[in-house]
């Protein structure tokens, strides 16, 4: 695959995305994408050659071993697309909201183990187990942590166009039994969720920018970043200015309860009264 082919599905005078171009300097990152299209699903691609090798994973990446993540290689994105988060329009090729819910750095593992344990090895070997279909490698990430590997499906199912791939975690010390991607529904680089991003008309315009490298120094996504935190300031400070507002009621002392005590002396003249009483009706 090429970026022709990402190129021949986008009006780029239409979309946010960033337009193709192939980078000199091949480096070794991964991203993570939550993508709101017409299905939603997880976009992970690695940096190799210039490009971010992809897969669209519809269940998402799991940290458990036992979850086997179909995973439909797609094409090659260009290295800019790493932090891309924003609305793609409608009528444009993946239209729906995109979310950077992952960043990182992965290494390429050797094909078979040395002493038991695979270890980091050549993008040259990256590029021949991606070739034979069983790549392995160990990811560095803020959510994604650990040894994985993507092992392409052989038997072809009726209407597969041969893209059909497994996401498999392998077993370390990274791994989490029962893993559940939606326990995190925010962006890691702007702490927006994915209805924050689908609302956020400006992330919908199309501006050019170049293709670098860096994740805040981009213009759209600084933007974005500044009128988040615009928002949580402004609701930060009606929170405030409602408990200031409120009166302020002093607790109530519990009511004392009285007790009357009989005096020691009424006691005895009443006894006295009534024994004089019992006397005078015996002299009767």
């Amino acid at each position: 695959m090429s970026l022709q082919e990402y190129e021949r599905k986008r009006r780029f005078d239409a979309t946010p995305e960033p337009p193709p171009r192939l980078e000199s300097k091949s480096g070794h990152r991964f991203v993570v994408q939550k993508h709101r299209a017409s299905h939603l699903h997880y976009d992970f691609r690695l940096e190799l050659d210039g490009v971010l090798k992809s897969w669209a994973v519809p269940r998402g990446p799991s940290l458990d071993p036992a979850d086997k993540r179909l995973a439909m290689q797609v094409e090659d994105h260009p290295v800019s697309y790493f932090d891309f988060e924003g609305n793609i329009p409608a009528d444009n090729y993946g239209a729906g909201s995109v979310m950077v819910w992952d960043t990182g750095t992965w290494q390429p593992l050797s094909p078979v183990p040395v002493d038991g344990k695979y270890v980091p090895t050549t993008d040259e070997d990256a590029r021949a187990m991606l070739a034979k279909g069983d790549l392995k490698f160990r990811l560095n990430g803020k959510r994604l942590k650990g040894d994985f590997a993507l092992v392409k499906m052989r038997g072809r199912r009726p209407g597969s166009k041969g893209n059909e791939w497994l996401l498999i975690k392998k077993h370390d010390e990274h791994e989490v039994e029962d893993y559940d991607i939606d326990h995190y529904d925010s962006s890691v680089l702007t702490k927006r969720s994915m209805d924050e991003i689908a609302g956020d008309e400006a992330s919908a315009e199309w501006r050019s920018r170049p293709a670098g490298r860096s994740k805040l120094k981009a213009a759209w996504l600084a933007s974005a970043v500044a009128r988040l935190d615009q928002k949580k300031a402004a609701e930060k400070k009606s929170l405030a200015e409602t408990k200031n507002t409120k009166p302020k009621t002093k607790a109530k002392a519990p009511a004392q309860t009285k007790t009357t005590k009989s005096d020691p002396i009424d006691i005895r003249a009443a006894a006295e009264e009534k024994k004089t009483k019992k006397s005078r009706r015996r002299s009767a």
